[in-house]
């Protein structure tokens, strides 16, 4: 009983502990190293306003970093009786420094410890992702302008119907991803406030100094109104499983495009070799594993934002304990979307193209749309140009210039990607991941 924060005199039922505990034990590793982080924030701010000693404090520092660094080799773990780790962490500093070590939770409750936790861990996560996207992104960029001049069937209906490029194809999902960077700063700038000081939801009696914590965490500002901190939980996931998920749409529907691109019957595109996999009982199967479960993962993880509402969207004001359940679906999917990241790019800087697809005579009709323009250029009515072409293409007269020329922005010949580069810079620049970063190397520096 006395390893919960929480204990009274009486018997804990183990199978409803086992029940209520559930996999929160297991979840919190995820959040340990930024408890730590929290915790010594905040006790330097409670030395600020007299609730600590410096000599306490100067103690209390050292042994956090101690606890920071077990956690930075992997080596940080809860013990089988012990909740969680908030009561692991003050566990490790009581054993050191006794009673000393039971001060760091004066002002706060473990409501505004997790949130502060879950706020540091994501934007840890959040920086990751970024940086996993525009790797991606510049393969992306960098196969564009490769093959920019090379011809594919662009497919409407998966009909054939109108010529495309690789410039295009690889350019589109680069763009598509700079569109998807905006939701992911939308979703840090949201997470980068700090809910440090609002306790159980409430504030606190202590004359706390919420604007120190903010400061000395890196936050951009804090969620000032003590209950709509609270408020913030899931609702902070939320968002953030909405920015993951339309980066892991643009996964899936690439993931499929390379598979059926692939295959056989298109042979538009090789995968790397390594990325694929045989079969059983067919000596001449290359599958594109990777890809397919590339696509199942970022499925997988498009689920993500309807598993968290469902679980928060009837909750009234305060916190309950609905929101454990979150961590559950929420914290592991940080690694797998990172993972099918570098997998991709991964891909896609291998990936081959075949450069002379267009010379099969069966794609000669894409080229219609061209000839009714070109047609129309010298004067025949649109309609009229439209009829004979397709009159032609019945006929078996149809015989196509291959040569086109587009010139407008973000066509073919123009595949504006000097621009989309740019939005993508400019989207990366909004985030400064560098205050972030710098408060947390001086927040470990304290005390030395």
């Amino acid at each position: 009983m006395a390893n919960k924060l929480w204990a009274k005199n009486f018997e804990i039922n183990k199978e409803i502990e086992r029940f209520t505990v559930g996999r929160d034990r297991e979840m919190d590793l995820y959040l340990a190293k930024y408890d730590v982080l929290g915790s010594m924030a905040h006790i330097t701010m409670l030395e600020s306003i007299g609730l600590l000693e410096a000599d306490e404090l100067k103690q209390l520092l050292a042994e956090l970093r101690n606890i920071y660094d077990i956690c930075e080799r992997g080596e940080f773990c809860i013990e089988d009786d012990i909740e969680d780790v908030h009561s692991q962490v003050e566990l490790m500093l009581t054993r050191k420094l006794g009673d000393m070590g039971k001060k760091i939770h004066s002002g706060r409750s473990r409501n505004d410890q997790v949130l502060v936790d879950l706020k540091l861990f994501c934007r840890h996560e959040l920086k990751e992702i970024a940086e996993g996207v525009k790797v991606l992104f510049d393969e992306l960029i960098q196969k564009s302008n490769r093959y920019k001049d090379v011809l594919m069937p662009g497919y409407t209906h998966l009909q054939v119907a109108m010529p495309s490029s690789f410039g295009l194809w690889f350019g589109a999902y680069a763009e598509s991803l700079a569109d998807d960077m905006l939701f992911l700063q939308a979703a840090y700038r949201m997470t980068n406030r700090n809910p440090l000081g609002s306790a159980a939801g409430y504030g606190s009696s202590f004359p706390l100094n919420r604007t120190m914590t903010t400061e000395l965490l890196g936050f951009d500002s804090m969620n000032y109104n003590v209950v709509y901190a609270q408020m913030g939980r899931g609702k902070m996931e939320r968002n953030v499983a909405f920015a993951m998920a339309t980066i892991a749409g643009t996964l899936a529907k690439m993931a499929f495009d390379a598979c059926l691109f692939n295959s056989q019957n298109f042979s538009f595109v090789r995968l790397p070799k390594e990325c694929t996999t045989g079969s059983s009982i067919m000596p001449h199967k290359k599958n594109p594993d990777v890809f397919e479960l590339i696509r199942a993962k970022s499925n997988k993880i498009q689920s993500l934002p309807q598993q968290v509402m469902l679980i928060m969207n009837n909750l009234p004001v305060g916190y309950f304990r609905d929101l454990q359940i979150i961590k559950e679906v929420f914290l592991p999917a940080f690694d797998e979307l990172k993972d099918c990241l570098q997998m991709t790019a991964y891909i896609i800087n291998k990936m081959e193209v075949d450069e002379h697809i267009l010379d099969n005579p069966m794609y000669d009709p894409i080229f219609s749309v061209e000839e009714v323009n070109r047609l129309a250029a010298n004067g025949m009515p649109f309609r009229d140009a439209y009829k004979k072409v397709g009159l032609d293409i019945e006929a078996g007269n149809f015989t196509p210039d291959k040569h086109i020329h587009h010139t407008h922005e973000g066509s073919i010949g123009n595949l504006c990607n000097d621009q989309i580069v740019a939005l993508m810079e400019e989207t990366l620049g909004g985030f400064h991941f560098e205050r972030m970063t710098e408060a947390e190397k001086k927040l470990l520096k304290r005390g030395e």
